[in-house]
């Protein structure tokens, strides 16, 4: 199986060649439209590169009442925290400023692939995993491209699957769940 470093740098690519504002809203409608929309709370990623875009995602949440919490990285931990306005945060990740370490019903979570057992390849710094080992019942949801998914990835002892994932296509729920 091809080593984590090079899967990441294909991803990546694949990622940036399909990256558009157009399937960028196809997703949010599958978000919108899926059963994950009916939780009263969301932790989502604040989106940056090529990743699946989050800004029109957070304000419709927003504007449904849902409570949003977005991630705030805290002396190397991954904390949830209340949708504040944003500034600059660790690796240059928006982040808000404050706010106390909050449960959230459903994590919305960038990816650079998915397998179809859910293994999530990230970028390696192992934060969501981490985040997802202290909070096992929020559920697990992947936004991304369908060319991000894959028929397997290396998977470590502390991956933490995803439940499923969702792309220009639609919700794809995975073997894990």
């Amino acid at each position: 199986m091809t080593d984590k470093r090079t899967l990441r740098t294909q991803f990546t690519r694949l990622r940036e060649e399909n990256a558009s504002a157009e399937k960028d809203a196809e997703i949010l409608q599958n978000v919108l439209g899926s059963p994950y929309f009916a939780a009263k709370s969301f932790f989502v990623y604040c989106s940056v590169r090529s990743e699946v875009s989050t800004d029109k995602l957070i304000s419709s949440l927003l504007q449904a009442g849902k409570r949003v919490c977005v991630p705030r990285i805290e002396k190397k931990v991954m904390l949830s925290v209340p949708y504040a306005p944003l500034e600059a945060g660790a690796f240059g990740i928006p982040a808000p400023h404050g706010g106390e370490d909050t449960f959230c019903e459903v994590a919305f979570v960038p990816l650079l692939a998915v397998d179809k057992c859910g293994v999530r390849l990230g970028y390696g710094g192992g934060f969501y995993d981490a985040y997802f080992a202290r909070n096992p019942k929020t559920l697990r949801v992947g936004l991304a491209y369908d060319v991000q998914r894959t028929q397997t990835l290396p998977r470590e002892a502390w991956d933490m699957p995803l439940e499923a994932v969702i792309t220009e296509t639609g919700v794809h729920f995975l073997q894990n769940s």
